[in-house]
């Protein structure tokens, strides 16, 4: 950009900033919001090696409107679950039907992110004590994620089949011995895979990988209320599994369907204090 607007330029200006600071035609508040303090921190390293540099001050982009998810529901996850398994395996990945399915049932069932289901290694799969060592996770966080019977005996199974396939690999979803299976891949395997299926997005917008970290807290939050649990002792629970430090992240990943929440749920004429208790307005 500076080369092509501003070639004679040598200092860091406010026309320079501005012009970065400007969005693109493709670009969401919050993406561009993610890019502008590199340039600010450039910036400071500029003065403090002495030369003359411009902050971009704070606020010149308003922040991005909330994501809302899709949240699957169990007929759509079968879908996706049947059309997985029928994946063509391609010269690239000669393993992908594999793969993708165990690793689309594992995002499900355990509420992982994509990127930590990529990054498992096979030395931080306990197939005997079923757990799944999660290593500097997001904000370089490890914890330790365990199965239920029905996800490990699929993971043992899973194993098993990537061993003939891919013997001393490294990752547990490998694309070889050495490396794991790309998100890149993974997400436009998966793009593709959705399309063929009759499935509408309840946001309007293409159905996404992480959705299903959101579907996993939505789903045992119903069931937990099927069963009649008392929410603010389950909560935590569902708090530390998924990796949050405060229980008011872990709300940022529940949503209350319609239609879905009172089917899956049998809630029924209840008040919103009945669901929360007030104790869980305060984060202590």
């Amino acid at each position: 950009m500076c080369a092509e607007r501003f070639p004679e330029e040598s200092e860091l200006t406010t026309d320079i900033c501005n012009a970065w600071a400007t969005r693109r035609s493709n670009e969401s508040n919050r993406t561009i919001n993610r890019r502008l303090p590199f340039i600010r921190e450039f910036a400071r390293y500029l003065i403090r090696t002495g030369e003359t540099a411009y902050i971009l001050p704070r606020g010149k982009i308003k922040g991005g409107q909330r994501y809302i998810p899709h949240i699957y529901s169990h007929a759509e996850i079968s879908l996706i679950w049947r059309a997985c398994d029928n994946i063509t395996p391609t010269k690239s990945y000669p393993a992908a039907h594999i793969i993708m399915s165990a690793l689309m049932r594992l995002l499900y069932c355990c509420g992982m992110r994509p990127s930590e289901a990529l990054n498992l290694r096979t030395g931080g799969v306990d197939l005997n004590k079923g757990t799944l060592f999660i290593a500097e996770s997001k904000g370089h966080k490890d914890r330790i994620v365990v199965l239920s019977d029905d996800v490990l005996e699929m993971c043992r199974d899973f194993n098993e089949k990537m061993n003939a396939h891919i013997p001393n690999r490294t990752f547990f979803f490998a694309k070889n011995c050495n490396d794991s299976c790309n998100h890149q891949w993974l997400s436009d395997l998966f793009r593709r895979t959705v399309d063929t299926l009759n499935i509408q997005s309840s946001t309007g917008k293409f159905l996404r990988l992480y959705d299903f970290r959101h579907t996993f807290a939505t789903h045992r939050l119903y069931q937990w209320m099927r069963d009649g649990k008392e929410l603010y002792t389950m909560l935590p629970y569902l708090s530390a599994y998924m990796g949050h430090t405060r229980i008011t992240e872990t709300f940022y990943y529940i949503h209350l369907a319609p239609g879905m929440f009172e089917s899956m749920s049998g809630w029924k004429h209840k008040s919103v204090a009945d669901i929360f208790p007030k104790a869980v307005e305060h984060d202590e």
